[in-house]
């Protein structure tokens, strides 16, 4: 395999995509960092690296970095509120992101967004905050890095995951508020822009799977059941194509619940009978009783085992 130096593979990269240097690094690092990187004699943390990186479109792991202490250590907290975020554990999530901010530095912009987002996350757990609130939270952590964002003009910026996980939110919370349609919206947009820019890191990330099983669910919202069903489609389509699997029985138990309101209950019936025994392969106790429960509803179809 060939092996290049990672400055010239972002330079080359920015130029194919007629970038300037402020233009890609804004709210990451100065243009003169960028401008080291690119001409090898500077090299910044991890995770700015990894943000230039998924705003070009590139995929982050196929680099090497000699890590700090306090690299490892900060990144050791994240993965850990991230945890206790997918176990629902939101107060020792709140102690954690509280250790995360006394070791931060306050310069790190990118740190600060990972802490808001949490909050954000976590809060909704709890119901601390309210969807306003949390709106507010996202929007004040996508605007540390991308300070002229704007909710209508999505595709107008350049994202990295975070700032794309950030926006998925915020289209989650205008849904919670009960503004479907504009969830729908930012989803539309989202997905526009996944599709464009992230076609060679969803091997690596499994962005396009997610965006596209969130906007089903919120098309569902909108009673917008045939656009929904074929989102949840492409999303199963997509876990397949790029080996992700973790929305493959969301995607699959959506389009079921689509086709039944469709008037499609064969297809229905076979989709909730491939989304119940993969749930029930992979121990995904929560969507194996969504689709028991649904499948029982709407079609009396009971599953024994």
């Amino acid at each position: 395999m060939k092996n290049f130096f990672l400055g010239e593979y972002i330079k080359q990269r920015r130029l194919d995509l007629g970038l300037t240097q402020e233009q890609l690094c804004e709210g990451i690092c100065e243009p003169m960092t960028l401008s080291r990187l690119e001409n090898g004699r500077q090299t910044p943390g991890r995770n700015r690296i990894n943000a230039i990186l998924q705003r070009l479109g590139l995929p982050d792991d196929r680099y090497f970095a000699l890590l700090s202490k306090h690299e490892l250590e900060m990144e050791a907290l994240q993965k850990e509120i991230v945890a206790c975020n997918v176990m629902q554990k939101a107060e020792e999530g709140f102690e954690k992101i509280a250790q995360l901010e006394e070791i931060a530095n306050p310069e790190d912009m990118i740190a600060k967004q990972f802490i808001l987002r949490s909050r954000a996350l976590l809060g909704r757990l709890d119901k601390r905050y309210s969807s306003e609130e949390q709106i507010d939270l996202l929007m004040q952590a996508i605007r540390m890095t991308v300070p002229r964002f704007t909710i209508d003009k999505i595709e107008s910026f350049l994202y990295s995951m975070e700032e794309i996980k950030i926006i998925s939110h915020i289209g989650s919370c205008y849904a919670d508020d009960g503004q479907n349609e504009k969830a729908a919206d930012v989803y539309r947009q989202l997905l526009r822009y996944v599709q464009t820019h992230f076609q060679e890191t969803v091997t690596s990330l499994g962005i396009v799977p997610m965006v596209l099983f969130n906007y089903a669910c919120i098309l569902f919202r909108c009673e917008r059941y045939g656009e929904a069903a074929e989102r949840a489609k492409e999303g199963r389509e997509a876990c397949i194509k790029y080996g992700h699997y973790q929305h493959l029985p969301g995607c699959l138990e959506a389009e079921a619940e689509c086709r039944y309101y469709m008037g499609e209950r064969e297809k229905s019936a076979e989709l909730y009978h491939q989304a119940y025994y993969l749930c029930k392969v992979t121990g995904y106790q929560a969507g194996l009783e969504i689709v028991k429960k649904e499948a029982k509803e709407y079609l009396g179809i009971e599953f024994q085992y």
